[in-house]
């Protein structure tokens, strides 16, 4: 059926097609039990008489619509119809939720220290970059020791030495995500701060600068990059609900399976595409993929949680997380 421009767009936001969805890929809706749904449908028709077929579609549009609006246990509270927003459009979506261009508050996180590093090494001149394009060695053993401290960076280097750039991972890891957010760029063999990044820091500094590698890093950069699990892409879609889930039980301390049970009650399809292993269960290769990608490489990192690790657990990966006070700040929900 052809959607009008001032139809209500079927997202379910709420606004009309022309103001939402309308020259966009459609969105698709959640998946549901087929099975369930026609036998609630069934139930629910079997007692009623429709004078047309017209009038018993009605109906059941009415019910189905109804039915996107309830909230889902599995959902922790959200509607198919408000999940279908937050995968598809999370920054189209302020009447759910709104993300701020600039924020109130200094942000205090890992991946803004580094970044910091680099536009301060950059400074006017630029950095001359490696004949491979990467950040020079002295940079990132320096930006290391400022990083991690004196101990830290004696544990990091115990074994290897810093010797590149991907040796210090998540120096590496900041250089990417804020080229991609258009922040540092190469110019004739250097790294230079782009002009819109010099302003945002001379009127703003960090506050104006974090949303920008908050945005690229949750919606461009690939969260698969260096590591070894399947794609996945439903984890890093799911950024919405991870903060979500952040905001409603992250005052409190919970343990590190809490957040990656919460995601397989809510996706069980990405079990799919896992294949059979000797070694674990799907739900523990698709748990451990969603702890390493959204809690600690995502919300660990852009500061929006902190993790307590247990020392004589570290090799089993156990801990227990937090959410932190900047989450409040770049993400507003509206439910």
């Amino acid at each position: 059926m052809k959607i009008g421009r001032n139809d209500p767009c079927p997202c379910g936001s709420g606004l009309k097609y022309k103001k939402c969805c309308y020259g966009k890929q459609e969105p698709r809706p959640m998946p549901v039990d087929t099975g369930e749904v026609m036998e609630e449908l069934r139930e629910l028709i079997k007692e009623r008489s429709f004078e047309s077929i017209e009038e018993a579609n009605a109906f059941i549009s009415g019910h189905m619509q109804e039915r996107n609006r309830a909230a889902v246990d599995d959902f922790h509270g959200l509607s198919p119809e408000q999940m279908t927003r937050f995968l598809y459009f999370p920054f189209e979506s302020p009447q759910l939720l709104a993300f701020p261009d600039c924020l109130d508050v200094a942000p205090d996180a890992p991946i803004m220290k580094l970044f910091m590093l680099l536009a301060e090494a950059a400074g006017d001149g630029g950095l001359k970059a490696t004949a491979t394009g990467n950040l020079p060695r002295q940079f990132c053993r320096d930006a290391a020791l400022a990083f991690l401290g004196e101990e830290g960076y004696r544990e990091k280097t115990r074994h290897f030495g810093i010797n590149k750039e991907t040796d210090f991972s998540k120096l590496h890891v900041t250089r990417v995500v804020a080229e991609i957010a258009g922040l540092v760029r190469k110019y004739k063999g250097k790294f230079i701060l782009g002009r819109e990044c010099r302003k945002l820091l001379a009127e703003h500094g960090p506050s104006g600068v974090y949303p920008r590698l908050f945005r690229a890093f949750a919606g461009e950069y690939n969260w698969g990059y260096q590591d070894r699990y399947p794609d996945f892409r439903i984890i890093q879609q799911s950024f919405p609900f991870t903060l979500y889930l952040l905001h409603k039980y992250g005052p409190e301390w919970r343990p590190s399976s809490f957040y990656p049970d919460c995601f397989l009650r809510a996706f069980p399809m990405v079990l799919t595409e896992i294949d059979p292993s000797p070694i674990g269960t799907p739900e523990d290769s698709a748990g451990r993929c969603f702890a390493l990608r959204s809690l600690e490489r995502f919300a660990e990192f852009l500061g929006l949680a902190e993790i307590d690790l247990d020392p004589d657990k570290r090799f089993m990966k156990e801990y227990r997380l937090r959410k932190l006070p900047l989450l409040d700040h770049i993400v507003q929900f509206h439910l």
